[in-house]
């Protein structure tokens, strides 16, 4: 532990991937930095450098942020992980934080929101609402954590609609509004009258609400951008860690620490749903979502049986959070082969 400095105020740098924009996975960041603002006052002052590429670009800010007096360093995306690992080696008596990945260190600690469950709530809205029982998934990388994003969605709208079908199309980015709207487009040609995502605009939302087409958008409520089409969102909140980790280090308290977080913990919602929505359909995705929440309901709870018919959790058993870590498969419902990470 290290004691901080009271006479000045703790300086706070915050890494994004993409611009900050006003919805999607950095505007939510953005605005967990604005709360902890809000919270901590004059205790912190902050400096974000948005729109920093995943590569030695980003081993260049990190460093940047480290050597000009910042006390705490965040890091929002996957792909920072490996530059992150080599400058808090270099820098240790700075502490850092990475957003959705696994290396730790003296110095290093890590973050994450139970994305996964979100995405069942929204699935079970999609599996309601979908005539054509095809459901269109523009994704980023074939990682884990996005695997198990189309996995959680499937199981959500299988849960109540045995005949839904998702169909992946990877767009191989975070963000990049064409390749993202040209996904979308394909699988609105495949037949998929409910789209999600998993990438950083809101270019699948706007697509959508022009074709006519159900979404539920990721990271942000972007009902703005679709305000008839948009069925829920899944959303992360991000204000509440940042203002408890900072205020460690504001009192010299931080320590690297390994947080998952979801609706239990205030980390994960969905945005109001559609008035479009039945009244009962409401109610039963409400309960789903406190049953995740009270840890009555899982997502995974078996059987889990992949779309080879391979059983991967048995019934009466929920799945491990280490396996949803290392999550390699498709289950049940979801079309096509998925490509190697």
């Amino acid at each position: 532990m290290r004691s901080a400095l009271a006479a000045e105020p703790v300086k706070v740098g915050f890494v994004y991937i993409s611009p900050i924009s006003d919805a999607g996975w950095t505007f939510q960041h953005e605005l967990g930095r604005r709360d902890m603002v809000k919270a901590l006052g004059d205790k912190v002052q902050t400096k974000v450098v948005e729109n920093v590429p995943e590569g030695p670009d980003a081993e260049r800010v990190f460093r940047e942020l480290a050597q000009s007096g910042h006390k705490i360093v965040f890091g929002t995306s996957f792909g920072y992980m490996n530059y992150m690992v080599k400058v808090a080696q270099q820098f240790p008596n700075i502490d850092f934080e990475h957003c959705t990945g696994y290396k730790t260190g003296k110095n290093l600690g890590i973050y994450n929101g139970r994305f996964y469950q979100g995405r069942y709530l929204c699935g079970l809205v999609a599996g309601k609402m979908t005539k054509s029982n095809i459901i269109g998934f523009v994704a980023a990388f074939p990682i884990p954590e996005v695997v198990m994003a189309i996995n959680s969605f499937i199981r959500g709208a299988r849960a109540v609609n045995p005949k839904a079908e998702m169909r992946v199309i990877w767009a191989n980015t975070w963000y990049d509004p064409g390749k993202e709207r040209a996904a979308a487009d394909a699988l609105v040609a495949q037949g998929a009258d409910v789209l999600t995502h998993h990438t950083d605009s809101t270019v699948v939302a706007q697509y959508a609400e022009q074709k006519g087409v159900w979404v539920c958008s990721y990271h942000s409520d972007m009902h703005k951008y679709a305000p008839t089409k948009q069925l829920t969102a899944s959303e992360e909140i991000w204000g509440g860690y940042y203002t408890k980790t900072v205020g460690k280090v504001v009192d010299g308290t931080w320590k690297p620490d390994n947080t998952w977080g979801g609706i239990k913990e205030g980390m994960i919602d969905i945005a109001p749903i559609n008035p479009a929505v039945p009244a009962d359909v409401k109610a039963m995705v409400m309960q789903a979502k406190e049953d995740i929440g009270s840890g009555k309901r899982h997502p995974f709870e078996g059987p889990v049986v992949d779309q080879a018919g391979k059983t991967r959790v048995p019934a009466g058993q929920n799945i491990s959070d280490e396996a949803l870590s290392k999550m390699d498969y498709y289950v049940e419902g979801v079309s096509g082969k998925l490509p190697k990470s």
